[in-house]
């Protein structure tokens, strides 16, 4: 674990120098995890831009109880999810409590690139992209993201079902276009 107390106390003085320094330094992980919730990435090049400015403006807070790394990373999520909250109700989301373990082990990733991937989830409507990357990739469970997003449990996982049951389908498409192609 790097020890960037140096670095956040020079950032929370608005040192540029200093804020360039941890731009540089973990811009290109958080655009990652920008685009994973983005449709495209001119919004995930917005995302980033205005969770660096959070960033700047909270660094002062930063007590260093957690990574450094974490805390941006939180900040980027919480910015992606208010970027995409109004979005987020404008599509009917369906709750419903008892989900099917429908998960096809067939399906593997294998063959296909990360920006082949990172495609397919940004190809999601809007509720089941936020919701998959908050679940499957973040780690979050869904009652916490029900509470993130203002949905119910429940809702939480139809969304997460749904998300898991389009890109399944996508990947059985891109591996029969392959299949196609070797023919």
């Amino acid at each position: 674990m790097h020890d960037y107390s140096d670095l956040v106390k020079r950032c929370a003085r608005a040192d540029n120098h200093a804020q360039k320094e941890l731009y540089d330094l973990f811009s290109g992980r958080m655009f990652v995890v920008c685009l994973r919730y983005s449709k495209s990435q001119q919004e995930a090049e917005d995302i980033l831009q205005e969770s660096f400015i959070k960033v700047f403006n909270k660094i002062e807070t930063f007590r260093g109880d957690s990574n450094l790394v974490y805390w941006i990373k939180r900040i980027v999520i919480n910015t992606a999810l208010n970027h995409q909250r109004s979005k987020l109700y404008q599509y009917p989301m369906h709750d419903i409590e008892d989900m099917k373990n429908d998960y096809n082990h067939e399906d593997v990733l294998s063959g296909f690139q990360l920006e082949d991937l990172l495609n397919m989830i940004r190809s999601l409507p809007e509720g089941c992209q936020t919701v998959f990357n908050l679940y499957a990739i973040e780690g979050y469970n869904h009652k916490e993201i029900g509470e993130m997003l203002g949905i119910s449990e429940g809702t939480s996982k139809s969304q997460f079902s749904r998300a898991r049951r389009l890109l399944q389908e996508k990947i059985r498409l891109e591996k029969l276009k392959s299949y196609e192609n070797v023919k």
